[in-house]
């Protein structure tokens, strides 16, 4: 596995390392000892699912106030995903850092805790898998607003689909912070 740093710290892109020959290739896509090697929590508690029909769907902005890590990988098409820095200790507190994840570049994407995550489809039958590091806690979700002119998020595509509930987060004026 290949580790990358984003600009947001703790996050990194995580791209496969192959092995190929005339089969085709082999690589680990997750491996506990190589994430705590990088200080990053290896723990999968719940793994999840994600497909999209249309292009242009937008699901996040997403994060938890318990510390949740997410590792994110497009397992069919492309969605441009993104992460938003919600630490407020952190020196890239409120930036945010987006990338293409496809079945095409088998990317991965780390989340760190505390940062807002969410992803518009690039392709009709988009499909994502996320690896959680703790149990989803509806009563600790919180969530940022996709177009809030302070995040000044750029969005490939117009949306096309989004639930009411993305649609009608607060804007980052109004977001919880981590609890002490």
């Amino acid at each position: 596995m290949i580790f990358s740093p984003t600009p947001i710290p703790g996050a990194f892109i995580v791209d496969l390392e192959r092995k190929s020959d005339d089969r085709g290739f082999f690589a680990r896509a997750f491996c506990a000892a190589e994430f705590e090697a990088h200080a990053l929590n290896p723990a999968v508690a719940q793994c999840n699912a994600s497909y999209n029909h249309r292009r242009g769907t937008l699901r996040g902005l997403h994060y938890e106030t318990t510390g949740a890590t997410k590792f994110i990988r497009c397992l069919r098409g492309a969605v441009y995903d993104v992460i938003v820095d919600m630490r407020p200790d952190s020196p890239t507190f409120l930036e945010h850092f987006g990338i293409e994840l496809s079945d095409d570049n088998r990317r991965a994407l780390f989340v760190p805790p505390m940062c807002g995550h969410g992803y518009q489809a690039l392709t009709d039958g988009a499909e994502v898998a996320y690896h959680v590091s703790e149990p989803y806690a509806p009563d600790r979700e919180c969530g940022l607003r996709y177009n809030d002119p302070a995040l000044a998020i750029r969005w490939p595509l117009p949306i096309s689909v989004i639930s009411d509930k993305d649609r009608s987060w607060s804007l980052i004026e109004d977001a919880p912070r981590q609890e002490s």
